[in-house]
């Protein structure tokens, strides 16, 4: 065979085997591949919708926005929503039936609350709740809900996000993402807690995979002011004409930078300058509940603590137009009872029930509530046994994942009704039990969707909220 020599003194043939041309372009071959799939990417990609503006869903929604009251710690269904009498037939006994969870639990607890039936449907409520109670008729309470571990963190994830290991888009960025904003002056997915954050904090309100322009805004509501609720709300230094002009020579930047690739953290970028822009003269009005009359401002208990304050705010950015707000209860997990569960159940219910039933009355009177989802509940339950330190009883109720309560109002729910029910003695969901997937899948129902097809396509799979589960809850659905 004809060789040639190389000024290295090495001898190498001009022809190739096919086994060393196979080899030398393999990586090549890969790369066209790649390209081919990464074209595939892109065309998906390129159909998805970004942005925040309003969009039609699947089908007509009796919903066209939501609020979310997140009882983080995880409240107590046989002390709110679901009454046990059997309960008080063991008290300080053991029950008959196997009640075993993450730790060692001890004797049947009965409720240390009374349970009055209230309203024409004649449903069951604590008096801890009897002002909520008083809307009975516009709730449908989920009697049998169930989450996957006994765990905080995981639960949070699920309930959230729809998945209890992976990060997943949380439920507000899936409807904003669904829907767009009505109001392209606000963030569309505001988040209120007070005093800091929640325990796994922003996770439970990421954006995950979804563009970033879909992830929930933070604010602390214990904070005095606008200016100190939503930091930088204006400029000390540079008028608004000045800033206008600033920024339409950043989005210039950002444009050409952006004409040579496809990032949707860039595009996300360039939303929020412009998004923040345009709060400056919006979000300080929209969070002024000043400028609300004083029997308002009294009928939600503004004056008594920070609940009121941001679910009286909470109404004005629905009533402008934000699509989503999810109001926590506290930082860290305040309704984690392990102990004194009734001083502390006492305290945290009174916190909220005059301005969750305030709610529920302004929003009828002002006719959005058959238009708005209103949402209760927490991560899980807790057991119907007494908690233990040792073997000294604490008064208090460990995590419960196998049965559970959480109610839903307005926005094409069916009042007066209950769904579902736990055993004799609340511990685990028996009749119609509801997963966390089966909530997902009926709130999306409500806002317009089928949750089957509201998908978002990610490495190579199109995704969605309920994943591979889900089944609408029709029996609460109007």
């Amino acid at each position: 065979m004809k060789q040639i020599m190389k000024y290295s003194g090495q001898f190498q043939s001009p022809l190739l085997s096919r086994r060393e041309m196979l080899g030398r372009s393999g990586m090549g071959m890969g790369m066209l591949g790649l390209a081919g799939l990464l074209a595939e990417e892109s065309k998906a990609g390129a159909g998805q919708q970004v942005g925040l503006q309003a969009r039609s869903p699947h089908f007509p929604g009796k919903a066209k926005r939501v609020i979310h009251f997140f009882l983080n710690g995880g409240p107590s269904h046989v002390d709110t929503f679901d009454p046990k009498p059997a309960l008080q037939k063991y008290a300080g006994k053991p029950a008959p039936i196997n009640l075993t969870t993450e730790r060692k639990t001890g004797n049947a607890f009965p409720s240390p609350f009374k349970f009055k039936r209230y309203g024409e449907s004649g449903i069951e409520v604590s008096e801890i709740f009897e002002k909520t109670a008083q809307h009975i008729d516009d709730i449908a309470v989920i009697r049998s809900m169930y989450a996957e571990v006994p765990n905080h963190e995981p639960s949070l994830m699920l309930m959230n996000c729809g998945d209890s290991i992976q990060p997943r888009p949380s439920v507000g960025s899936w409807a904003l993402y669904g829907l767009g904003s009505e109001n392209q002056n606000l963030p569309g997915f505001i988040v209120m807690c007070p005093g800091g954050m929640p325990i796994k904090d922003a996770e439970n309100w990421q954006a995950g995979f979804l563009p970033g322009i879909y992830q929930g805004t933070h604010i602390d509501p214990n904070r005095g002011s606008v200016d100190a609720m939503i930091e930088n709300i204006s400029s000390p230094h540079a008028s608004m004409t000045t800033q206008r002009r600033q920024l339409d020579l950043l989005q210039r930047f950002n444009r050409e930078h952006q004409k040579s690739r496809s990032d949707d953290q860039l595009e996300a970028r360039i939303h929020s300058f412009e998004l923040a822009f345009r709060m400056q003269t919006e979000a300080a009005e929209a969070f002024d509940i000043s400028k609300e009359p004083k029997h308002i401002q009294q009928q939600y208990a503004v004056e008594s603590g920070v609940h009121g304050k941001q679910t009286l705010i909470a109404r004005r950015l629905l009533e402008r137009g934000v699509r989503y707000v999810q109001l926590w209860h506290g930082a860290g997990q305040p309704w984690d009872n392990h102990d004194k569960i009734e001083e502390n159940h006492r305290k945290l219910a009174k916190q909220i029930d005059q301005p969750i039933s305030a709610l529920l009355a302004d929003l009828k009177n002002r006719g959005m509530l058959e238009d708005t989802l209103v949402i209760w509940g927490g991560e899980f339950g807790r057991t119907p046994t007494v908690e233990l330190n040792g073997k000294t009883e604490r008064l208090g109720r460990d995590h419960n994942h196998y049965g559970f309560s959480m109610w839903m109002a307005g926005g094409g729910i069916k009042g007066g009704t209950t769904y579902g029910s736990t055993d004799e003695f609340g511990f685990k969901a028996e009749e119609n039990p509801t997963s966390c997937h089966d909530l997902h899948a009926t709130i999306q129902h409500l806002l317009g969707f089928d949750h089957e097809k509201l998908t978002y396509r990610y490495a190579g799979r199109d995704f969605r909220l309920t994943d591979v589960h889900g089944q609408v809850i029709h029996d609460i659905l109007a």
